[in-house]
């Protein structure tokens, strides 16, 4: 599965691409240092797949070479640091 997770400044938000159309975002706000995380969304029709975890996983690698702390307001990316703890580290 080609992948990749960019950061869309314009939107506010991180975008999943899979084959170059855009399967999932999650939504950020900076607060100076600290990335807040509220909301993120995979297509439906690719629900069940794991691309939320590919999701998070980009957006927290991105956060943590900005030397940013995630605030994880979205179920998801709590759920997410809590089955992986090592993705949470520390800037």
């Amino acid at each position: 599965m080609d992948h990749d997770v960019t950061r869309n400044e314009a939107r506010n938000r991180y975008e999943l691409r899979l084959d170059g159309e855009v399967v999932g975002i999650a939504d950020f706000v900076m607060d100076g240092d600290v990335m807040v995380l509220p909301h993120t969304v995979i297509d439906p029709d690719r629900r069940g797949q794991g691309l939320g975890d590919l999701l998070v996983a980009g957006v927290l690698a991105d956060a943590h070479e900005r030397g940013n702390t995630v605030d994880p307001q979205c179920w998801f990316v709590r759920e997410y640091l809590h089955r992986h703890p090592d993705a949470a580290g520390t800037p």
